[in-house]
């Protein structure tokens, strides 16, 4: 029993350096009407199987290069006994590369107790999020609502400014919508604050102790990629509400290049 609990030890040692997810450890079991149940398993890398004897004298065994195994009272090489045995025994296989690997009784092979374990590899893990920075500097917007759009610059000392050239509620005219913060150049994401700008003129007439800034909500940009992303508004100012908006980029700044 000892030597059996090396065994699993070493199998999730090695489990350990190979796996992203939780591990399963699934069961097959050798019967005594000479049939392995379930014959064909199929398992994630990193997981394992435990053979375990019903009834007979029998063992589990595959030739598989270096991932052979010959299990029955332990398994060979792990300080085990791999030979076909009538005891109650069971041992547990690591299986931690993708394929597929037959197995069978030594006594019975003849007899049909043959089965298969098929191992699906690991998906491979999801790109890392691209974290803000002077790259996502320009200009973005939704190709299917073209019209209206986003400048942002992500500038020094992790400043950055957001400007939605936008239309109002009702359709009455254009708005600005103003938005300046600080970014986490760790992360992929960023809450701004966000105003109103209105009740200037035009030049030569602006003065700007007439700009009125109205508080307006808050601007959440997260980039999935240097050139996708979402842009979600969450407003105070009646007939605004609150949304996301899928953008992708339609301007960078010349000499700027994205990390990944």
């Amino acid at each position: 029993m000892r030597q059996l609990q090396s065994l699993v030890g070493f199998g999730m040692l090695l489990l350990g350096s190979v796996s992203t997810g939780w591990a399963v450890d699934h069961v097959v079991t050798a019967n005594p009407n000479l049939t392995f149940s379930p014959a064909n398993l199929t398992i994630d890398v990193g997981d394992t199987v435990t053979f375990k004897n019903a009834g007979g004298f029998h063992n589990a065994v595959t030739s598989n290069g270096s991932d052979s195994f010959r299990c029955a009272a332990g398994c060979d090489g792990h300080g085990g006994n791999g030979a076909p045995s009538g005891s109650s025994w069971s041992a547990t296989v690591p299986f931690n590369v993708a394929g597929t690997f037959g197995f069978h009784c030594e006594i019975h092979v003849s007899d049909g107790m043959v089965g298969t374990i098929t191992v699906k590899a690991a998906p491979p893990p999801p790109p890392p999020l691209i974290a803000i920075g002077g790259y996502m500097s320009g200009n973005w917007f939704n190709p299917a609502q073209g019209g209206h759009g986003f400048q942002i610059e992500a500038a020094t000392n992790n400043d950055i400014i957001a400007i939605w050239f936008v239309y109002t509620p009702d359709g009455s005219g254009q708005n600005w919508i103003y938005a300046q913060g600080t970014y986490d150049s760790t992360k992929n994401t960023v809450t701004l604050p966000a105003v109103l700008l209105s009740g200037a003129k035009f030049p030569p007439n602006f003065k700007s102790s007439d700009v009125t800034q109205t508080p307006w909500g808050t601007l959440t940009f997260t980039f999935s990629d240097c050139n996708n992303g979402t842009a979600s508004w969450n407003s105070s100012v009646n007939g605004y509400g609150q949304g996301t908006l899928a953008i992708t980029r339609l301007t960078q700044i010349d000499g700027t290049t994205c990390p990944q």
